[in-house]
């Protein structure tokens, strides 16, 4: 009997995936079979984290991409079928962050680069994915979010916005699709030790504040979000979708102490 978390022959995009969630999303699917398309925005970068899971022995190919360039977007998709024959999961990933304060402080140029980024390119994205998914039988999408998304903030405004619309984008996807065996659904994770989310793990009182406050005491690695992924991407996640599954130490269930500890 096969493995619930088995992905062997599995042809999988993962965005962002040279570093950080993606990563190690990119990392675990090929350790469990799948062929794995590594995608950031440098090819030298690619090519190195594809070499990388070569060597260890899995599947993995390079094609790099700019995701604010729709037309990039469509060459990784065309090179995805050129070169592996189909799609069957897509992870969308890679986002910005380019504005850390206030809202009412926010150019308008900050605002419309975190959305174009982290909302319409995944749009756009899964609109040119999902067709040939369809043709396969079906498969799965996998959108990477935050809590950010589930809590308001005086710093990640903006940031929240767009991570909010990707859960519904992952809603509408699950509504939409779901007739034709595609499953849809977004991970939030909380604060996770990785260069994006470094401004906030390494400011010494952000840092204190997030552990104490969190039940399990801690941040989180990319390893801990990668097995979520794994999930939803295989034969065990096969009848959930339309679902955000947060993973962040407990955070959002509430704090350890009171505030006036």
């Amino acid at each position: 009997m096969s493995s619930l978390f088995d992905l062997t022959g599995k042809v999988a995009i993962v965005t962002g995936s040279t570093k950080g969630i993606g990563l190690a999303i990119a990392t675990r699917f090929a350790e469990h079979g799948a062929t794995v398309i590594i995608s950031s925005r440098k090819a030298d970068t690619c090519d190195t984290v594809a070499v990388g899971i070569r060597d260890k022995g899995g599947k993995a190919i390079a094609i790099p991409c700019h995701i604010g360039r729709k037309e990039e977007l469509q060459n990784l998709v065309d090179q995805t079928l050129a070169r592996c024959g189909g799609i069957d999961i897509l992870v969308e990933n890679a986002a910005v962050n380019p504005y850390l304060g206030p809202a009412a402080g926010m150019p308008d140029e900050a605002f419309d680069r975190v959305m174009g980024s982290n909302v319409r390119s995944n749009v756009w994205l899964a609109n040119m994915a999902i067709p040939h998914m369809v043709a396969r039988g079906g498969g799965a999408v996998i959108i990477i979010s935050s809590i950010g998304g589930l809590r308001g903030s005086a710093q990640l405004g903006a940031y929240g916005i767009s991570k909010a619309a990707d859960m519904q984008l992952a809603r509408n996807i699950a509504v939409e699709w779901g007739p034709k065996n595609i499953r849809a659904n977004a991970i939030a994770p909380g604060l996770v030790r990785t260069d994006f989310a470094r401004a906030l793990w390494e400011n010494p009182v952000l840092y204190r504040k997030r552990t104490k406050d969190t039940p399990l005491q801690r941040i989180g690695e990319p390893d801990e979000i990668a097995g979520a992924a794994v999930f939803l991407a295989s034969a065990a996640g096969s009848f959930t979708t339309g679902q955000t599954i947060v993973i962040d130490g407990g955070t959002t269930a509430g704090s350890v102490v009171s505030d006036n500890d």
